[in-house]
C-alpha cells in the first residue's frame, strides 16, 4: 500500500474541504477566494482530492495550499515547471485524470503592447496572442489535446474570462463550452470567481461603453458520453 506523508495528507485534506468530520458546508457556484473555488471543484468532481498535470503552471500560484501536481508544464518555464506546449502535451493518451488550464484570455497588436503605462498593465501580467482568431484557435487546440490525454470520466478545469475588445463583446466562455462539448466533454459545472477589486485604466473611466467586468469563470468538463438537450 502506497503510504503519503503528513504535508501530503495535509494538502489532501484542504484539497478536499477540511477535517473529516468537520460541519458540511454547502459548495456554491460563486466564490470571492479562488483557492477555495478550486478546493470546492476538487472535493466534488475530483476523487483523487488532486490535479494530475498542469500545462500552464506559471509560478504555481495556484497550488499555495493544494497538492502540486505531477505533470507541470508551460510555454515560457519558470522554476518547477519544464516546458510543455498545451496543443502537444509529452503524455500518452488516456493517461491523467485531472488536468488544469488557466491560458491567456487578451489579443492584441496595438500600441498598447510596446507602451509602459497603466493601459499596458494587463498584458504584461496576463501575456497576450497577435489576434482574436489565433488565441480562440489555441483554446480549440487545447481543448482537443485535453480530450487525447484525459481519462474516460477525466476532468478538465478550464478558467476563463470574457472581454470587450475593440468595442466589440468577447463572451468566451460560451465559445468555450461549444467547442468542449463539440470535442466530447460534457459541461459538468460552471464556477465563478468575483473580484472585489480590478485594474481599471484611465482610457476606461474616461471612455467606457461597457460594464466593466468583475468576474471570470472556472468550467467544469467531464469526458464522457453524457449530452444535454435543450428542445
Amino acid at each position: 500500500m502506497k503510504t503519503i506523508s503528513k504535508i501530503e495528507e495535509i494538502l489532501y485534506k484542504n484539497a478536499c474541504g477540511g477535517e473529516a468530520g468537520e460541519k458540511n458546508e454547502l459548495i456554491k457556484s460563486i466564490h470571492y477566494n479562488q483557492d477555495k473555488l478550486i478546493r470546492s471543484i476538487i472535493k466534488l468532481y475530483v476523487p483523487s482530492g488532486k490535479i494530475d498535470c498542469d500545462p500552464t503552471y506559471g509560478k504555481g500560484n495556484f497550488y499555495k495550499n493544494l497538492p502540486k501536481p505531477k505533470y507541470k508544464f508551460d510555454i515560457l518555464p519558470t522554476g518547477e515547471a519544464e516546458y510543455g506546449d498545451s496543443r502537444r502535451l509529452p503524455l500518452e493518451n488516456e493517461s491523467i485524470e485531472c488536468l488544469m488550464f488557466d491560458p491567456p484570455f487578451l489579443a492584441t497588436t496595438g500600441k498598447s503592447l510596446r507602451s509602459n503605462t497603466d493601459g499596458n498593465i494587463l498584458n504584461k501580467r496576463f501575456g497576450v496572442y497577435p489576434s482574436e482568431k489565433e488565441l480562440h484557435q489555441f483554446y480549440i487546440d487545447s481543448i482537443k489535446e485535453a480530450y487525447r490525454v484525459l481519462k474516460d470520466s477525466g476532468i478538465y478545469i478550464f478558467k476563463c474570462q470574457d472581454k470587450v475588445s475593440s468595442g466589440k463583446q468577447y463572451f468566451s466562455h460560451c465559445f468555450i463550452k461549444e467547442e468542449a462539448e463539440r470535442a466530447g466533454f460534457y459541461a459538468k459545472d460552471l464556477f465563478v470567481l468575483l473580484a472585489k477589486n480590478r485594474l481599471v485604466a484611465d482610457w476606461q473611466l474616461k471612455n467606457q461603453k461597457h460594464a466593466r467586468k468583475f468576474h471570470c469563470y472556472f468550467w467544469v468538463f467531464e469526458k464522457c458520453n453524457t449530452t444535454v438537450k435543450y428542445v
